[in-house]
């Protein structure tokens, strides 16, 4: 934590607002920019004034000591990186126009970093030859760069942010599960520290390879990420990563396939009301294009395809609806009327649901015509089977079958077991101890330190305004001076003593600044602790507001001072 230090008001670069921003939606977006945390310039792009940047590094700060007690080494490697490393991944065409590529005098090709897996292998591969150089974990704290299409919410997604990323390196997958979890204790003491509410869920890999997959995220109603919480049990699971399982029925007592004519029913809205049956009886067949490939994903007509969760899953493949120039090309394909049965050349997907032996009106892959009674392992087979449905409230927990809940969350921190994708890529061996090359496994575990600020806000917040945790805060307490000289003199000689205690302090000593202004502002800048020098400083009194909960006491100095370094 930062040394005790006295910033005074009349001095510190930062202008609250009353209003809140035009262009904000979230919570901390207005109240980080009315506090005078962070400002804008530009799309994604912010500056972090004083107050912020203070909030800042005492977010690093508990990341650097929690990463440090796990045995971590802190390196910083460049943000611009040459495109070399990026091609020989694949991620240099994966990331598309997430990336900020340019060029140097001479024509050179780069990029600046989004995430560092492959210079991290590089560095390892440079420095260590033998396995007794492992195992090694490396960490940096660093500006990271992505091209977000649409950046909002603040510096919740912002195309420039500040990440902390490590890696670990193994030669064993029994270390690497080792470093796993170390990673993993050290994520729970951080959040802990932080002062965040937080769940653990299960993940899926995507484009980052690998196999096992947490995220941690921090509910909130601004989250971008939907996660279920299982209320009968302890499962968790980003929406992407949420399993289900369908047994095999016995469909012999259906009859044989019958074609019907439903002219003017290419949805399943409208089949269904034609038909007279639920939409659940009927089978939805999406045409995507997987680099490239038509494929056909199957799922009940009640349901919804998931493409977010489609793309993770066949990551890192390239996911895209099919458009009207790729049914041009195959008239075989009939627009609106599309059944697995008789598909030529087509990858079929299906979710679980569809299951074999589970009978379904569906396409007859004619104009104007479905099929009833398609049965599933005798009228189709099914290449593949993903779960790729929207996850629904009340959807059953793979875990023990209870109704499950959907709630919103921030993103803070994502670990992942990489395995050998990378060290593959790079040829990353050591000598082993039978004196033969072996092949190292790697970890990747990234937390939004930038975000987590974000987090806290929206979080912590009132309707006063923001209320850091003690140990996040820009100070540990903030003085105000009522509004006369005498009042402004007793607030500046309690600070020195504050800070002579060793505490952090804030002191409101703005001449020409009303008290109504100065408590409201100490409020929205949201410091824990708020010690008021009023009408009894005469008499050596003050008043020592708790931030949070709003309780209020009269006391001398001397004792306010031994509650606050208590």
């Amino acid at each position: 934590m930062a040394a005790a230090q006295v910033q005074r008001m009349s001095r510190l670069m930062a202008k609250t607002l009353r209003d809140d921003p035009a262009d904000a939606e979230t919570l901390s977006h207005k109240l980080l920019v009315r506090a005078g945390y962070v400002r804008r310039n530009a799309a994604g792009i912010w500056t972090w004034l004083p107050l912020g940047k203070k909030v800042l590094d005492n977010i690093t700060t508990v990341v650097r000591e929690e990463m440090d007690a796990i045995g971590a080494q802190e390196v910083l490697l460049p943000a611009l990186l040459p495109k070399d490393a990026y091609e020989a991944s694949g991620r240099w065409e994966e990331y598309g126009d997430l990336l900020f590529r340019l060029k140097d005098r001479k024509g050179g090709e780069y990029l600046l970093g989004p995430t560092h897996e492959e210079i991290f292998t590089q560095t390892v591969k440079d420095q260590c030859t033998s396995y007794k150089d492992l195992p090694v974990m490396l960490y940096q704290i660093q500006t990271k760069y992505r091209d977000e299409a649409r950046p909002r919410s603040g510096v919740l997604r912002g195309r420039e942010f500040q990440m902390k990323d490590s890696y670990s390196f193994d030669t064993t997958d029994e270390g690497l599960a080792e470093s796993y979890a170390l990673h993993r204790a050290a994520y729970q003491k951080i959040f802990a520290r932080l002062g965040l509410d937080y769940r653990i869920v299960s993940a899926v890999s995507g484009a980052m390879g690998g196999s096992a997959s947490e995220e941690f995220l921090a509910p909130a109603a601004a989250g971008e990420d939907t996660f279920v919480d299982c209320p009968a049990c302890e499962y968790a699971a980003n929406t992407e990563a949420v399993t289900f399982v369908a047994a095999p029925v016995d469909g012999s007592a259906h009859g044989p396939v019958e074609e019907l004519d439903t002219p003017d029913t290419p949805t399943i809205e409208t089949l269904a009301a034609h038909l007279g049956v639920p939409a659940s009886a009927t089978l939805k067949n999406l045409l995507v294009k997987v680099d490239g490939e038509i494929v056909a994903v199957g799922v009940p007509g009640d349901r919804e395809v998931d493409l977010g969760k489609l793309g993770e899953h066949l990551a890192p493949a390239v996911v895209e609806l099919v458009t009207a120039e790729d049914f041009a090309d195959r008239p075989d394909l009939v627009r609106g009327y599309v059944g697995p049965q008789g598909l030529e050349k087509v990858r079929y997907i299906a979710d679980p649901r569809v299951a074999n032996g589970t009978a379904w009106v569906t396409g007859a892959n004619k104009a104007d015509t479905h099929a009833r009674n398609v049965v599933c392992g005798r009228d189709f087979e099914v290449d593949d089977y993903l779960d790729v449905v929207v996850v629904e409230e009340g959807d059953p927990c793979p875990s023990c079958g209870a109704g499950l809940k959907l709630d919103r969350a921030i993103e803070i921190g994502h670990i992942f077991q990489l395995g050998r994708k990378y060290a593959d890529t790079f040829q990353l061996d050591v000598l082993g101890k039978e004196g033969k090359p072996v092949r190292v496994t790697m970890g990747s575990y990234g937390i939004g330190v930038s975000r987590a600020v974000a987090a806290l806000a929206e979080q912590s917040a009132d309707d006063k305004g923001l209320c850091w945790p003690a140990e996040i805060a820009p100070a540990d307490v903030h003085v105000v001076a009522a509004g006369k000289a005498v009042q402004t003199e007793a607030a500046l000689d309690a600070a020195e003593q504050l800070r002579a205690a060793g505490l952090r302090v804030l002191v409101d000593d703005r001449a020409g600044v009303s008290p109504g202004v100065k408590f409201t502002d100490a409020e929205l800048i949201g410091v824990p602790k708020i010690l008021v020098a009023g009408r009894r400083v005469g008499e050596g009194v003050f008043e020592l507001k708790d931030r949070r909960t709003g309780e209020r006491e009269e006391l001398p100095l001397a004792e306010a001072i031994t509650r606050l370094t208590a």
